[in-house]
């Protein structure tokens, strides 16, 4: 069973392109625009993993990724952003375990990275 994956990303283009990526790579996919609505579709929607842009509009990335390990606290978080961020920094913006990919990055790499 391919695992389930939750893209986060207020850019539809980005969001759109890394969903079609990961499908390739044999993923679920289920695309979001914002963190409002991804806490939404996760009402309906089991997932194992989560891809979570930074910089949003109203939820930003740091803000998602606290809600999400509060609320589904089995759930991998990867964070992407071209803002590069330290293992540090995660650890002091209180969002638990979650993994960094800086922008640009290939599917191959986002891939790696949700596995």
């Amino acid at each position: 069973m391919a695992k389930k994956v939750l893209i986060v990303d207020d850019d539809p283009s980005q969001c759109r392109c890394m969903a079609i990526g990961l499908r390739v790579e044999g993923f679920e996919v289920v695309e979001a625009l914002s963190g409002a609505q991804a806490l939404d579709g996760l009402a309906a929607e089991q997932v194992d993993a989560a891809v979570v842009d930074l910089m949003m509009p109203g939820m930003n990335g740091l803000e998602m990724c606290r809600v999400l390990k509060e609320r589904f606290p089995g759930i991998g978080v990867v964070l992407t952003s071209a803002y590069h961020l330290s293992q540090r920094q995660l650890d002091l913006a209180g969002i638990g375990h979650a993994a960094f990919l800086g922008k640009p990055f290939t599917m191959r790499q986002l891939a790696g990275k949700v596995r």
